[in-house]
C-alpha cells in the first residue's frame, strides 16, 4: 500500500486509537495497533517484544492496571511511507490512581489500509 498523506494533527491522533485500543482493557485490541513486523520496548518490561504474541503477552499483564495515557509533548517527524511521534506522555493508572510520566517513541508505518505501529518505545522519566 502507498501510505497516504498526513498532517502532523493526524499524526498526533494516531495516539487515540492505541490509547482508545488500552481502554477496552483487550490485549489482541491493543496487539493490533502493532505492524506485522514491529518493535516494542515497553516501560515496565526488560524484554523487547517483536512479534505479535509478545507484544500481546505484554499487555496482558499493563492492562491490568487499566492504563490510560495523556501526551503532554509531541514531536512530529514525517518521511515517504513512515511517520514518527516522539516525546512526552503520561499514564493514569485506573487501578490504582498512580500517574506515571514517561519519554515516548512511536513510528508508524502504513500497512493494510492504517498506520500501525513498527516502532514503540516508552521510558519513564530518569530525573
Amino acid at each position: 500500500d502507498a501510505a497516504p498523506d498526513i498532517s502532523k494533527e493526524e499524526v498526533q491522533g494516531l495516539f487515540s486509537l492505541w490509547n482508545d485500543a488500552l481502554a477496552t482493557l483487550d490485549p489482541d485490541t491493543v496487539a493490533k495497533r502493532y505492524a506485522s513486523t514491529s518493535v516494542l520496548l515497553p516501560t515496565v518490561s526488560d524484554t523487547p517484544r517483536t512479534d505479535y504474541e509478545s507484544i500481546k503477552s505484554y499487555f496482558v499483564d499493563f492492562l491490568q492496571k487499566k492504563p490510560q495515557g495523556v501526551i503532554l509533548e509531541s514531536n512530529v517527524i514525517q518521511g515517504d511511507d513512515w511517520c514518527m511521534d516522539a516525546g512526552i506522555y503520561e499514564f493514569t493508572m485506573g487501578a490504582t490512581g498512580d500517574k506515571v510520566k514517561a519519554r515516548y517513541t512511536y513510528v508508524y508505518q502504513f500497512e493494510e489500509g492504517e498506520w500501525k505501529i513498527a516502532h514503540h518505545h516508552s521510558s519513564v522519566m530518569p530525573e
